[in-house]
């Protein structure tokens, strides 16, 4: 049979399929083959022995937390407390985007700022919308819903921007505390480090205790300008063009000119730099 992890307790591991769920062990031979079974992962499974006997092909893997095929994250945004960062927003969007993951943004504690700061931000929005992301609030449920129709999806950003609050308005039975760093799903307080999937509108949510390794030193430098989409809008003189000091860059000449966020091709220089060579 085939199905899909959905939590993993110890060696226990909690496969669903066709509406039911299966308590399996993984074969001896992942461990001695160094692979190992993730949430989220699509497997082959001996319905008598109980026994996983293949980890299908994965779309994208994570390492902290332990987690597979990601379709979409909601990168929960805050305006004030913790203060907006693009920075930090394009360093999600780098990592999820270097691992196959759409991105949507979602503003949150817009009621917070002043006009005229909410309207700058809309503003630089504006950008990442026209680059291909979808940028939404909090307050647009319905739109959230949808997005999270058929799909694995997981709700990441900085501690206290607003993830369990903005969850609780999409599900009340989850009954979540405010200001907890992962869902707890109804549970409280995450004890342990454990991750699980749950159905939600016909689609997956992942709990986790979140996404803290957004660590891009992990990447080979030259994969970096991938992560950041408008760059493939230009064609440089140059094949092996790293868009940092070489002289006839067109996404150097781009961002002069406005038509590349400044804040983006910054963040592009400092990924670059945290990247390995």
């Amino acid at each position: 049979m085939q199905g899909q992890i959905i939590k993993i307790s110890s060696n226990r591991h909690i496969v669903s399929s066709n509406n039911k769920t299966y308590n399996t062990i993984p074969r001896g031979k992942f461990r001695k083959d160094k692979l190992i079974p993730k949430v989220g992962d699509y497997v082959r499974f001996n319905e008598k022995s109980l026994v996983i006997e293949e980890i299908l092909p994965r779309k994208n893997t994570f390492n902290r937390p332990m987690v597979s095929n990601i379709d979409r994250a909601f990168i929960i945004t805050s305006l004030i407390n913790p203060d907006f960062s693009l920075g930090l927003l394009d360093k999600f969007i780098a990592h999820m985007k270097l691992n196959k993951v759409d991105v949507v943004i979602c503003l949150t504690k817009t009621d917070l700022v002043s006009r005229e700061t909410y309207d700058k931000i809309k503003e630089i929005m504006v950008y990442y919308t026209n680059i291909g992301y979808t940028v939404l609030t909090n307050l647009e449920l319905d739109k959230i819903k949808e997005l999270i129709k058929d799909k694995t999806v997981v709700f990441i950003g900085q501690t206290g921007a607003g993830k369990s609050t903005l969850l609780n308005k999409l599900n009340p039975n989850w009954n979540l505390k405010t200001g907890e760093v992962s869902l707890a799903l109804g549970r409280g307080r995450h004890t342990t480090r454990n991750v699980e999937l749950y159905d939600f509108l016909d689609g997956k949510v992942l709990d986790t205790p979140g996404f803290s390794a957004l660590d891009l030193s992990i990447y080979k430098k030259e994969d970096i300008k991938y992560a950041f989409r408008e760059f493939s809008n230009y064609s440089c003189p140059f094949r092996d063009c790293s868009h940092t000091k070489e002289k006839e860059c067109v996404i150097k000449k781009a961002v002069e000119d406005g038509e590349i966020l400044k804040s983006r091709y910054d963040s592009y220089l400092k990924f670059y730099e945290e990247a390995i060579k």
